[in-house]
């Protein structure tokens, strides 16, 4: 049942529509002082993160995609912190609520590129404003540069 038009439109009652949000949780991570930034299937660059699993908290989730996305062992994250949220728009009909979070990697091992992306970079601070990517993400990172202060 629903709008098919409208993914996230779920129809309750006949005529009654209730918007479904999923949640998506993102790190930043600094790994001895650059960003590590995965390339997505839109070529655009994003954090590493993904949507909550049945069961899982936020924190959680995103200790568990920083381990499958860049092999970065979630024990050495420190000072795990919520940085912002935003919805953001994915395609017209398509819209995430993104809860970020950011942390310091204290481990020696370098970020890996898995399977679910295109490519990885390791970026300064300073590279970041000029990277293809949603400005969300841009404004997330300039936010967790300033809380390491």
């Amino acid at each position: 049942m629903g709008d098919t038009n409208q993914p996230y439109l779920v129809e309750r009652n006949p005529g009654y529509f209730e918007y479904q949000l999923p949640i998506s949780v993102k790190m930043v991570v600094e790994v001895q002082g650059k960003i590590p930034l995965l390339k997505n299937e839109r070529e655009e660059w994003e954090l590493p993160g993904g949507k909550l699993e049945l069961g899982e908290t936020a924190e959680s989730t995103v200790l568990r995609e920083v381990q499958e996305e860049l092999t970065l062992e979630p024990q050495l994250l420190k000072g795990v912190t919520i940085i912002d949220s935003w919805v953001y728009e994915i395609f017209p009909h398509r819209h995430v609520f993104v809860v970020s979070y950011g942390a310091e990697y204290t481990g020696t091992r370098q970020p890996k590129l898995s399977h679910e992306h295109k490519g990885l970079g390791l970026f300064e601070y300073e590279e970041v404003p000029g990277l293809t990517m949603p400005e969300a993400y841009k404004k997330t990172i300039a936010a967790w540069r300033v809380m390491r202060r």
